[in-house]
């Protein structure tokens, strides 16, 4: 699909000028629209016996938080007029509670939600977002880490094939990425032979798919050798100079994830390239 509105989520306080001149740029790069929501997270209000108490002071922190959520976007919203990009600035004051449910609100009217480097570094910020945009918004994500040299015209893109619905629905996301791109390594580790799992041959069905479509790729069928597949999957990125990695996120539970962990957690914590992800 065509990314033609690419939504991205500033904080009310600490940096954010780097993350907008980088979304700027990559909607520069496609001339896409850019979205940017404003937001700041408010307390709870207080419960108990001591409500009547704090109520007043917390009104007051309230009120602060709006004074200077409206004053973020009116400088956010000077800063993207000096760019030379078609672009909307909105903001939002939900509770903790319901931030990713009200990024994910946003983030059904864009076709990307970008997730760059400054944000990432805002650790509520960034759970809020990821969760809004891949559970609430049915829409992907770009999560772009420091360091990083995102493009949204890659021509080196690793995509990690597990033959579950959610690295299909990150195919589908990204098929106008994989379709420009001169190389597409299509990647399995440790496939499992069979009609319940990757088929007679792992990975020809998803390759066939893609080479209809245009796309010059190349499967590669990787042993784990007691390493994970996170592990893997960074190792193969840098053997291949890919300059994307599209992967299909939580395969398994939230719960599960944080509990055991799993490939979708380990490469939120150590992103080794920008991550186009989706489920």
């Amino acid at each position: 699909m065509a990314f033609k509105t690419i939504l991205t989520v500033a904080g009310s306080e600490g940096a954010w000028s780097g993350d907008l001149k980088l979304a700027a740029s990559l909607c520069e790069e496609i001339e896409a629209h850019l979205s940017v929501l404003v937001m700041k997270m408010a307390a709870p209000p207080p419960i108990g016996e001591y409500a009547a108490v704090v109520s007043e002071s917390w009104m007051e922190e309230r009120q602060a938080d709006m004074q200077r959520l409206d004053a973020c976007k009116q400088e956010i919203s000077a800063f993207i007029a000096a760019n030379a990009v078609s672009a909307d600035v909105i903001s939002a004051y939900p509770e903790i509670a319901w931030a990713d449910e009200m990024v994910g609100q946003r983030a059904r009217y864009a076709d990307l939600t970008l997730a760059p480097p400054d944000l990432l570094k805002t650790e509520m910020l960034k759970e809020k977002v990821i969760e809004g945009a891949l559970f609430w918004s049915g829409k992907p994500l770009l999560l772009v880490p420091e360091g990083a040299l995102p493009t949204l015209k890659p021509k080196r893109v690793l995509v990690a094939w597990d033959a579950k619905t959610e690295a299909a629905r990150a195919v589908r996301e990204s098929l106008e990425l994989l379709t420009a791109a001169e190389e597409v390594h299509l990647t399995l580790v440790d496939p499992v032979e069979g009609e319940h799992f990757h088929g007679e041959e792992p990975g020809a069905d998803i390759a066939t798919f893609l080479a209809r479509h245009g796309v010059q790729v190349t499967v590669h069928r990787l042993p784990s050798e007691n390493r994970s597949v996170a592990d893997i999957l960074r190792r193969h990125a840098v053997d291949t100079d890919a300059q994307m990695l599209v992967m299909g996120a939580y395969g398994h539970s939230r719960l599960r994830q944080r509990i055991f962990g799993g490939v979708t957690r380990s490469m939120l914590e150590d992103p080794p390239l920008p991550l186009f992800l989706a489920r």
